[in-house]
């Protein structure tokens, strides 16, 4: 027994094809059974004429069914629904009268939020100018507080100045009439020592000393600054000096403090 190739439909062919392999089935399974019955029977009965039965099946393919049109419903219209408004919620007609009185009142809110910014303006002007005013006579009040006392202390300084200036001039008059009493009437200059000439050493040095009422020197001493080569002759030169006395209240007294400088020079 033979059999063929099933093809491979699709679509619309697919039950034409499970149609045919049904009945194929059905064939083979009934040559099996005639088969079988037969063989059976020739095991009892003495074997007849060998006979041979062939089948074949042929498959014819299936023609390709027309694809059925689809077919669009036609559309439908749908009714806009048509909302009726209640008559209590209709807007009622505005009354003139209303919308001008309320125009006016509007007209008047914003005239009177005008003039209160207005005078809030006119207020902050007012406080910024007279606080300007204050800062103005602080700045007077302070200018003129330093004013006086740089006056002050400017008069202070010029009365210091002519007291400093009395009290100089009266010491210089009494240092004058101090002078004019114990006028020296000698000085014998110091010998130059022979080291320092040899060394070329030049110098000052000081010598203070006390004029007694007889008008000689007492108790000589250098200060300040003196060469050590210088000491001695200046100290021998100061205790020949004479001097007039200086009287007070007619008596002679005893000047303290007088100094006097010996110059050191080689020419």
């Amino acid at each position: 027994m033979s059999s063929a190739l099933m093809p491979t439909v699709s679509g619309a062919s697919l039950w034409h094809n499970s149609q045919a392999a049904v009945v194929t089935v059905a064939l083979h399974s009934a040559v099996i059974a005639f088969l079988v019955l037969g063989w059976s029977m020739s095991e009892r009965m003495p074997e007849p004429l060998a006979s041979t039965l062939k089948t074949r099946l042929v498959m014819l393919p299936a023609q390709p069914l027309a694809p059925v049109p689809v077919v669009a419903p036609p559309p439908v219209e749908v009714p806009t629904p048509v909302v009726q408004t209640p008559p209590e919620a209709r807007k009622p007609a505005v009354d003139p009268q209303i919308q001008a009185r309320k125009l006016e009142q509007a007209a008047l809110a914003r005239k009177r939020v005008k003039e209160e910014k207005q005078a809030q303006l006119e207020q902050q002007k007012v406080a910024r100018e007279r606080a300007e005013q204050v800062e103005a006579q602080r700045q007077h009040a302070v200018a003129e507080a330093a004013a006086q006392q740089a006056r002050v202390a400017e008069a202070a300084a010029q009365q210091a100045r002519v007291a400093a200036d009395t009290a100089r001039r009266a010491q210089q008059a009494a240092a004058a009439a101090d002078v004019r009493q114990y006028l020296p009437i000698s000085k014998v200059a110091p010998d130059y020592p022979q080291r320092a000439l040899d060394k070329g050493i030049q110098g000052d040095c000081t010598v203070e000393y006390s004029v007694t009422p007889q008008g000689k020197v007492d108790n000589p001493k250098v200060v300040g600054n003196c060469h050590p080569a210088f000491i001695r002759p200046s100290l021998v030169a100061a205790a020949t000096f004479r001097y007039q006395p200086r009287m007070v209240d007619g008596q002679a007294v005893t000047v303290a403090g007088v100094r006097n400088t010996f110059h050191y020079k080689i020419e």
